[in-house]
Order: structure tokens, then C-alpha cells, then sequence
């Protein structure tokens, strides 16, 4: 059997009822969280233009989150998926390295309307099991990435999640895995210029699951080594890769309950930079004055995708992805927001004084996919050298978010929507979300998420 049947039956033999019940719980956080991150993208510097092109995409029928406009069903997911890793604020699985939310969500919510509804229950199985391929694509990888793969493995798990959503049987599905093959895309050159392009590589993968989902309806003869072929998916995008112990463990381990949140709007490499320098501040008190460098010491990865250098002419996308910039910011600010990377905060000069004191070193890791540890020394004016270890970033599922700073994170999301949500749009979805297990038609957590305020 192809690893594209076997993806096929994970995704039509999971039931509701198959899912653990902390799994449940983990993904109503992540829907939340989702929904949120989305909100807030949609004020985000290029939007705008983004929804100007989508718009003649089609006939309007599906909502954008933070905005009024609805738009043909690719077109909106395209812009949803956009908006959801814009500010590199979404959630992520650390071993695959794969923000599969963020493409298979706005599919999943695209795919509702197109079938004119589906029930919670069945919302959270489809995400669920589109979330177990698109990290399990990237925990089958044993090399470092030349691709995109938040974006090349997550539209796999969006037409997966869509798929299932919009009733194909099993080999429509194995079908639609392949034309999304066929189209297939994004490479990590706009990482490593922090390109604003980064986010819409997602958006074009998300946009692609909901048109293989429809051309796997055509009865085209598709190819069926999919991701083992030689020219599939694995040996083109990944290279050296083991696929069976992922495929073994479906049904069994479920990868949305291994999530990590984001807690700060930048890159996840660069998040034992932040939380060092604010545990190490709230221990000893001293101020961004005091500080004559600061040390990041981490594995390649780390290096590799944030250790470059501060740039302030280089817009938002950069400053994201620069460990300098970020810990700059944070010595400033005692924490990290949304606002720092927009406006004149984006190009506060004082920042990039602070930033050029700081340095990213690789520890020798030989796992090319490793996040940690990280270790953070700061050495101040006076001499002393301050050292902080963190083996487990925070919101990691070894030290999640409590409640309250997950919902602390949505609000403060939803006040950077691009239009203002009702008034009570904020309640109805954290309501929505907590009982979504039970909700007869999830259509409603797009509806509030683009209610306008009257």
C-alpha cells in the first residue's frame, strides 16, 4: 500500500470519537489560537493588495477573518493562511518544524461553507487528522531544510482536512494528494532574505489543497507513489527521509496534542533568546543600559534561520526572523508585541544600537531540526556575566500557556484587526471554541471572526 493510501485511510477511518480527550482539548486551544493569530494578520502592511488580486478569484462565498470581504473559497484560505503566519505568531510542531495550522484551518473553515456546514465534532477530527500528516511529513525528514516546509507539508494536511470535509472518497483522496504534488511549492530563499513573501508560500499550498480536492473529482489517472516515489514528494523536497515509523503511528500519536504555542510575535528560533534576557531582567533588574553584549548560544537551526544581521531598513518580515532585533527589542521592552513591528517602533534607532551588542553562536547540535536548548549570557557594564539555560522553549506541551495567557494573547490578537469585530465577537468565539466539540455548525466561528463592529 502507498503511503498516499495509508494517509487516505488515517484520514477516513478517524472518527470523532477516536480522539483522546486531551487532544481534544489541545485542539480547541489551537483553533482559538488560530483564529486569533489570523484576526490580527489581517491589518498586517501588503494585506490590502493581497485581497485586491484574490478578489477576482472568483464569486464571493467565504469569509476573511478581520475583514468584511468574503471571497471565492481558494481565494479566502489563500488570505487566511497569509494572515496566519504574517506575523510568525502562530502555533508550530518543534520536531517536524511545521506550522501545519496555518494551511490547514482556513482549508477546513473554506470547506465547511463549500459543503454548506459541518459540526464541530467533525471540524476537530478533519484538522486533527490533517495536522498528523503535514508534521508527520516534516518528523520523516533527516536533513535540514532546503524548502519551505511549513508550506510544502502543510498543503498536504489542508487537502487531507478539506478533503475529508468535502465528502471524496478514499481514492479521490489519494488522487488529490497528487495534484497537490503537481503544484506543490516554496523555498526557504525568502527566509533567508526575510522576504515578506515567506507567509504567501503558505497561502499558495492552502490555496492549492482546496483546487486538488476539486480536480481529484476529474477522473484524471494520478501518479500514486506520491511522497516515496523518486520523484516524490520526500526524495525531491526533503531528501534523506524514513517515512514508516510516521505512517506506524497514525491513529496512534496524535501531533496536534504535541503543538507549541507561540508566546512572542517572532520567529520560533528566536524564542530562548526572549524568554532568557526577560527571566534574566526580572531576576537581576537591570536595564537595556546596563547591558555592554548579550550571547545566544544555540543549536545550528537557531543560527541558520534567525542569526543574521540587524538591518533597520529591512521591513517587518526580517526583523521577525533576526534573534538580534527581537532580543533588542525585548531588553527595551521587557517583552515583545505585535506594535514592535509596525510603524516607527519598527525602526526605533535605539533598537538597533541594543541589536548590534547581540550575537548568535551554534553549540555544535547535530540535530539539523533542533530548536534547543539555548543558553543566553548577558554580560553587563559592570563586569558580571548573567547565564540562563533553557532545554524546553515555553509553550512547549512540556510548559504550556495557562488559560489565562492563552486568552490573553487571542484578546490582545483581536484588537489588531484590520476592521473592528463586534463588540461581542470576542466572547461568542472563545464560547464557540470552548464547547466546539459540541457546536452543530462551525460556519459561525468565521461568521464572528469577521463580524464587523456596527
Amino acid at each position: 500500500m502507498t503511503a498516499a493510501a495509508r494517509f487516505a485511510a488515517h484520514a477516513f477511518d478517524t472518527r470523532f470519537a477516536d480522539l483522546p480527550y486531551a487532544m481534544v482539548q489541545r485542539a480547541k486551544v489551537f483553533v482559538l489560537d488560530s483564529l486569533g493569530v489570523g484576526i490580527a494578520g489581517a491589518s498586517v502592511e501588503g494585506g490590502e493588495g493581497l485581497l485586491r488580486v484574490a478578489s477576482g478569484w472568483g464569486a464571493p462565498a467565504v469569509p476573511v477573518w478581520g475583514r468584511t470581504a468574503r471571497l471565492a473559497a481558494p481565494a479566502a484560505a489563500f488570505l487566511n493562511a497569509w494572515q496566519m503566519h504574517n506575523q510568525e505568531y502562530d502555533c508550530l510542531h518543534e520536531g517536524a518544524v511545521v506550522h501545519a495550522m496555518a494551511a490547514v484551518l482556513p482549508a477546513a473553515l473554506a470547506a465547511t461553507e463549500l459543503r454548506g456546514g459541518a459540526s464541530g465534532a467533525e471540524l476537530i477530527a478533519a484538522v486533527s487528522v490533517g495536522v498528523d500528516i503535514a508534521a508527520g511529513l516534516g518528523l520523516a525528514s533527516r536533513t535540514g531544510f532546503r524548502f519551505f516546509r511549513p508550506g510544502t507539508a502543510g498543503g498536504f494536511g489542508a487537502v487531507a482536512a478539506a478533503g475529508r470535509l468535502l465528502g471524496l472518497d478514499r481514492p479521490a483522496l489519494e488522487a488529490a494528494f497528487a495534484w497537490q504534488l503537481a503544484q506543490v511549492s516554496g523555498t526557504m530563499q525568502a527566509h533567508t532574505e526575510g522576504s515578506p513573501i515567506l507567509p504567501v508560500q503558505i497561502a499558495f499550498n492552502t490555496r492549492a489543497a482546496l483546487q486538488s480536492c476539486e480536480l481529484a473529482t476529474l477522473g484524471f489517472t494520478a501518479a500514486r507513489a506520491v511522497f516515496e516515489g523518486p520523484y516524490g514528494y520526500l526524495p525531491l523536497f526533503e531528501g534523506a527521509h524514513e517515512l514508516e515509523p510516521v505512517l506506524a503511528s497514525l491513529g496512534r500519536e496524535w501531533r496536534l496534542a504535541e503543538f507549541s504555542h507561540k508566546p512572542f510575535p517572532a520567529g520560533r528560533a528566536t524564542h530562548g533568546g526572549i524568554e532568557g534576557v526577560r527571566v534574566l531582567q526580572a531576576e537581576h533588574g537591570f536595564a537595556a543600559a546596563d547591558v555592554a553584549r548579550v550571547e545566544v548560544i544555540a543549536p545550528p537551526l537557531i543560527v541558520r534561520l534567525v542569526g543574521r544581521p540587524p538591518r533597520p531598513d529591512a521591513g517587518a518580515s526580517y526583523a521577525r526572523l533576526c534573534m538580534a532585533c527581537v532580543v533588542a527589542k525585548t531588553l527595551q521592552h521587557g517583552a515583545l508585541d505585535l506594535a514592535h513591528f509596525r510603524g516607527e517602533a519598527l525602526t526605533d534607532p535605539e533598537t538597533y544600537v541594543l541589536a548590534a551588542r547581540v550575537e548568535t553562536r551554534d553549540d555544535g547540535n547535530p540535530d539539523p531540526n533542533a530548536l534547543a536548548p539555548q543558553t543566553v549570557v548577558v554580560h553587563l557594564n559592570d563586569g558580571r556575566a548573567l547565564r540562563w539555560r533553557g532545554e524546553t522553549m515555553l509553550a512547549n506541551p512540556a510548559r504550556p500557556l495557562t488559560r489565562d495567557q492563552h486568552l490573553a494573547k487571542f484578546r490582545r490578537c483581536l484588537a489588531f484587526s484590520a476592521q473592528p469585530l463586534a463588540p461581542d465577537a470576542e466572547a461568542q468565539l472563545i464560547e464557540s471554541v470552548d464547547r466546539l466539540e459540541a457546536l452543530e455548525d462551525v460556519r459561525v466561528l468565521a461568521t464572528l471572526a469577521s463580524s464587523p463592529a456596527r
